[in-house]
């Protein structure tokens, strides 16, 4: 499997899921509790809802850089310091839809095969913490770059469940709904 074909499908499809809770979440609540949502966080170290979006899209950012040996935009470090920022300025749900958005938009402005290197060319990854990885273009994809991003995925997803927005697994997957075989339906 090429690495565009692991990727750039995964985030598409999940960053449209996670645009849909969003909008679930809007309709489900007055305007100043799902406001509110942003600053939400499952545990006090952790970062807020608001925060997890933006990561979410810095690892589609950083990915497609990354594997294309570019160097990072200005854009993925204002992206991230908004992420880490985002406690004392969580911003609006239509700051969190625009950032979906643009990596969106970076995704579909793909080639084909614009992700699609050797597998093993190597790649160094260097930690906010100063600790490096030393890593295959394979490795970082499949190990680090959907990692990571599904990490901040479920973290909002947690987020929001966790303050009563009504989803559910069907939200979840409902990227996955086409592949149901209609026999195997059943109504409850």
């Amino acid at each position: 499997m090429s690495l565009t074909t692991l990727l750039v499908p995964t985030f598409t499809q999940m960053l449209g899921t996670l645009s849909g809770w969003l909008e679930k979440a809007q309709r489900q609540m007055p305007e100043d509790q799902a406001q509110a949502l942003l600053s939400a966080r499952l545990a006090p170290d952790m970062f807020p809802l608001s925060t997890q979006i933006r990561f979410a899209c810095v690892q589609v950012h950083e990915a497609v850089c990354r594997l294309r040996g570019e160097a990072f935009p200005e854009s993925i470090r204002e992206l991230r310091d908004e992420g880490v920022d985002a406690g004392e300025r969580p911003g609006s749900f239509a700051d969190a839809q625009t950032r979906i958005e643009d990596a969106m938009a970076l995704l579909e402005g793909l080639d084909p095969d614009g992700l699609d290197v050797n597998a093993d060319k190597p790649l160094v990854h260097e930690l906010p913490n100063g600790m490096i990885l030393d890593l295959t273009a394979e490795q970082y994809a499949r190990d680090w770059a959907l990692s990571q991003f599904y990490f901040h995925l479920m973290t909002a997803y947690s987020i929001l469940r966790s303050e009563k927005v009504e989803l559910g697994k069907a939200d979840y997957i409902a990227h996955m709904f086409p592949c149901i075989r209609p026999e195997t339906i059943h109504q409850r």
